[in-house]
């Protein structure tokens, strides 16, 4: 008999309302792929929040088991690259929206999708880290590429409250660079502090119309926001600053001028984190294993059980948490 586990299975009814509930599954359920994997840990993210209470169309099918990445070990692989007790941790590629995500016990996906977890990480610090984390490395590589270092001058962080944001700043700050965060919430100053913040700013003071050009202040950014804030972060470059986009919290706008990209320099680079290839998934990990601070890592991390994911989920987007919030399978068999 299958190995039964629990889900959390996103619905739809004949009036076209979404349930959410947690099932009892065996793995006859679980949709096609070539690799089974015992998921361990998973997370709740911005966009999972958004699936699982409705509030955004995230979700492309119904059924759906919602979580766009998830860490556990290989049960069954007709892939010849992965091997039954191999660790291996999942991010983006559809999962939670169109293919059955990472909210369950057990995931069936393409083997190609996951990438062998590094020596040194357990699984629930692979979830700890999560999208989020592999995010944030990856806005990390690229002002690494465009040539933005330490000696560059300050990066600011949008956002910097929530998971991307508390993991890019604590990634720029282990690196060794002054790193300046934008929040809407203010009594998060000494966490943000802790986890490298040179600088708290008042994130009301980038959601106005600003100039199409303001002081040169940052070398370069990582911005979750878009919109307004992602327009007056762009005005605030140095010359030949760096932004990564990674995020739209703030609106899918961008109400900007040219100026900062023709009289500054200033480059716009986009980070796309779903369909990002292989080989740089694999290198964001190995960085992520070496940079991590496992303290540092913990204080920013909230678990919880897959029960109470629904009621977290209306949380996080009610803005009532910070940092990463990880999801333990461990009642599963």
């Amino acid at each position: 008999m299958d190995t039964q586990f629990q889900a959390l299975l996103i619905e739809k009814d004949a009036s076209g309302a979404q349930h959410v509930a947690l099932r009892r599954m065996t793995e006859d359920a679980l949709p096609e792929g070539d690799v089974t994997v015992r998921v361990e840990w998973s997370t709740l993210n911005y966009k999972d929040a958004l699936a699982i209470t409705g509030r955004g169309p995230i979700v492309r099918r119904f059924p759906m088991v919602p979580g766009i990445d998830f860490a556990g070990t290989v049960t069954q692989s007709d892939d010849p690259a992965l091997s039954p007790g191999d660790r291996v941790v999942l991010n983006g590629w559809g999962v939670g929206e169109s293919h059955w995500g990472g909210l369950a016990g057990r995931a069936r996906v393409r083997g190609d999708w996951l990438v062998p977890l590094p020596a040194g990480l357990s699984t629930r610090q692979a979830m700890a880290i999560g999208t989020a984390g592999y995010t944030a490395m990856l806005c990390v590589m690229a002002l690494e590429r465009e040539g933005v270092h330490p000696e560059s001058g300050p990066i600011v962080v949008s956002g910097a409250s929530g998971g991307v944001g508390s993991i890019a700043l604590m990634l720029l700050s282990r690196l060794g660079y002054t790193v300046e965060a934008i929040t809407g919430r203010p009594r998060e100053g000494t966490y943000l502090e802790a986890l490298g913040a040179a600088a708290i700013l008042p994130r009301d003071a980038f959601t106005s119309v600003g100039k199409p050009l303001e002081r040169a202040r940052w070398a370069g950014a990582v911005d979750v926001a878009g919109g307004r804030v992602l327009a007056n972060l762009c005005a605030g470059m140095m010359p030949g600053g760096v932004v990564t986009a990674c995020g739209l919290a703030g609106g899918m706008d961008f109400p900007a001028t040219v100026a900062p990209f023709i009289l500054r320099g200033v480059s716009l680079i986009g980070i796309d984190s779903v369909q990002c290839p292989r080989d740089r998934r694999m290198t964001a990990w190995n960085r992520l294993a070496e940079l991590i601070d496992p303290q540092r890592l913990d204080l920013m991390t909230r678990q919880i059980a897959l029960a109470e994911v629904p009621d977290t989920a209306r949380a996080l987007l009610d803005g009532t948490t910070h940092g990463r919030v990880i999801v333990t399978m461990a009642q599963d068999g």
